[in-house]
């Protein structure tokens, strides 16, 4: 099983990206997938985390400007960045509980936001 993030960039302040996350391998069900962040000498924060049946929740930091969503048929989670502002800038993680042989937490390899004018 692996989780492959794509999308990110550079971007203007007040820009917008979308971030997608895909499982793929021996996959039979995938329960929550999140997206978490790192800023340079900053621990890892959660960002945004979408159950399988569609509930949502958001850090504070993002709430009103991020969209978390996912598709349970492709197994493939987004997660649309709106009104960016610097503090944004961090490399971005997916994160997903996923069953194949059994309960596992997988992680993505990480994708690089730069907001910055």
């Amino acid at each position: 099983v692996q989780l492959q993030a794509s999308g990110g960039g550079l971007v203007q302040p007040g820009g917008s990206l979308r971030l997608s996350c895909a499982a793929s391998g021996s996959i039979v069900r995938i329960n929550s997938m999140d997206w978490y962040r790192q800023a340079p000498g900053k621990q890892r924060e959660l960002v945004a985390t979408v159950s399988r049946v569609g509930s949502t929740d958001y850090a504070d930091s993002v709430k009103g400007r991020f969209i978390i969503s996912r598709d349970n048929v492709k197994n493939t989670m987004y997660l649309q960045m709106n009104k960016l502002i610097p503090e944004d800038t961090a490399v971005y993680y997916c994160h997903a509980e996923i069953r194949s042989s059994s309960w596992s937490d997988y992680w993505g390899q990480g994708t690089q936001v730069t907001v910055s004018s």
